[in-house]
């Protein structure tokens, strides 16, 4: 029997990658920005083809989100952000219900959104984790966009 698989495709050339940023807790945001360009640079993306906003935190990630998808100007999105446990249940919610919105989002617009939103306990973790996971992000919005564009085709 012959099977029919699609490849990974790392080569970003010629996609349009829209970035939305949280400005709270920012400086882990600016390394996951940082992580995230180096990533999309390494993969061909062309700077033109790169939008970047920012919203005030994660609960608005979704929205501007949506904004990008539902104007047919991208082939992918990354979400950026850092959720970082206080002493209230206020972290659960907001965790939760960002990942649910980014999630609905990539379902309901057939847009691939990598979900670099990192939720930690404290800000070391996130220190550590912030870069690598920018980098992550952006390799899995370019193989998701080149993987629906191979089912397309």
């Amino acid at each position: 029997m012959r099977i029919h698989e699609i490849e990974p495709q790392p080569n970003g050339r010629g996609l349009r990658i829209g970035i939305v940023q949280s400005r709270f807790n920012e400086p882990i945001g600016d390394g996951l920005r940082s992580g995230c360009l180096a990533g999309l640079a390494q993969m061909q993306v062309a700077d033109t083809d790169i939008t970047y906003v920012t919203v005030p935190g994660a609960l608005e990630i979704p929205l501007a989100l949506q904004a990008l998808a539902q104007s047919g100007n991208f082939d992918a999105l990354v979400a950026l952000g850092a959720v970082i446990r206080g002493e209230t249940y206020h972290f659960e919610i907001v965790a939760n219900e960002s990942a649910r919105g980014i999630t609905d989002v990539q379902l309901n617009t057939g847009i691939p959104i990598a979900n670099a939103v990192l939720t930690t306990e404290n800000d070391d973790q996130a220190l550590v984790r912030m870069v690598q996971k920018g980098t992550e992000a952006a390799a899995a919005a370019i193989e998701m966009a080149q993987l629906l564009r191979a089912v397309k085709k």
